[in-house]
């Protein structure tokens, strides 16, 4: 059934909207901006990655403010414990005597900012990962439904090792999207500098509430993907796989493990977002190359020969996206 075109309308106008109040406070980052609004109004994740100081605080911060959705940060820590992120059973006096009673923790919010998430303990770590799939929290053998939209945007350092605690490939596989954060170039830093040490603030005006979000997320899944469109999408999380039938060269050579099915799923999320930003009701191969970075640059790990030939599995990815058609024929057609 053909989407009605006015609901593509009010989603471009709607994402635009969002894209400028960020703006407003981040410099610079337009692809990181747009990548955490696809992590949005497809319903996934997002981990940001990258040197101190570079705003990938400040720009989760900028997008609760864009939106009218309950928001909390969760500073990572190595003394952080599960229950200060999930809540506890506590015991309260009352008139009748004492009785336990849960007291909800910063997890239950809409947009939850993990800071630092590589400084806490697995354990604590681990706290997220029911929230992050089942949208709920078990606590004491009971069950909470979170609120939706439920969104999680975590952050962290590559480059101090020294008390950290790097997530274990089952939870970076929850994160629908890992975005690299780059330096700022000569014109941005500038322009950093004449909002920031001027005396002048920022008030951001919130655009979007959980309503018009959950309509977005639910017209996103109703973008038409064609069968060979899909297959590419197939072939090329399949192509990660050292010793499939459809492996490049460089995936034999330098990846120990491949994607997941998750990442199938996020590329075909990701690309009926970007057809939708287009104004398309379906989607197109070159949708699908343009999110596979993003969506499986932490979903593939490289062998000691890769490691040793410094290379990263974004030069796989790229090279595989180079070497694998787009347009061939559909698998049992």
């Amino acid at each position: 059934m053909p989407i009605d075109q006015a609901r593509i309308q009010r989603f471009h106008e709607d994402y635009r909207r969002t894209r400028e109040q960020i703006q407003r406070a981040i410099v610079g980052h337009d692809a990181i901006i747009d990548g955490v609004l696809t992590c949005l109004f497809a319903g996934g994740h997002a981990l940001l990655e990258g040197v101190p100081g570079l705003g990938k605080t400040l720009l989760i911060r900028s997008l609760s403010e864009a939106l009218r959705l309950d928001f909390s940060r969760i500073q990572f820590t190595p003394d952080l414990m599960p229950a200060d992120v999930t809540g506890t059973t506590i015991v309260v006096e009352n008139e009748d005597g004492r009785e336990f009673s849960f007291r909800k923790g910063p997890i239950f919010a809409q947009i939850v900012l993990a800071d630092e998430i590589n400084r806490a303990t697995p354990k604590t770590q681990s706290s997220l990962l029911e929230a992050m799939q089942e949208r709920s929290v078990t606590v004491g053998g009971e069950t909470y439904r979170l609120d939706r939209p439920f969104f999680v945007m975590a952050t962290q350092n590559p480059i101090e090792q020294e008390g950290t605690y790097p997530l274990p490939e089952a939870q970076l596989d929850r994160f629908f999207f890992k975005l690299q954060v780059g330096y700022s170039t000569r014109e941005e830093l500038a322009e950093i500098l004449n909002r920031t040490t001027a005396g002048a603030s920022v008030e951001l005006e919130p655009v979007l509430d959980a309503a018009a979000i959950l309509e977005h997320q639910s017209l996103v899944r109703e973008v038409d993907i064609p069968a060979a469109v899909q297959d590419y999408a197939v072939r090329i999380v399949m192509a990660t796989h050292p010793g499939g039938e459809l492996a490049t060269p460089q995936v034999n050579s330098y990846l120990r493990f491949g994607a997941s099915p998750r990442a199938a799923q996020t590329l075909v999320l990701a690309a009926k977002v970007r057809a939708l930003l287009a104004g398309r009701e379906s989607v197109v191969a070159e949708d699908v190359r343009e999110s596979v970075l993003p969506a499986m640059r932490h979903r593939c790990l490289l062998n000691f020969e890769g490691e040793a030939e410094g290379l990263t599995t974004d030069d796989v990815l790229r090279n595989l996206i180079d070497t694998l058609p787009a347009d061939i024929g559909v698998l049992n057609s």
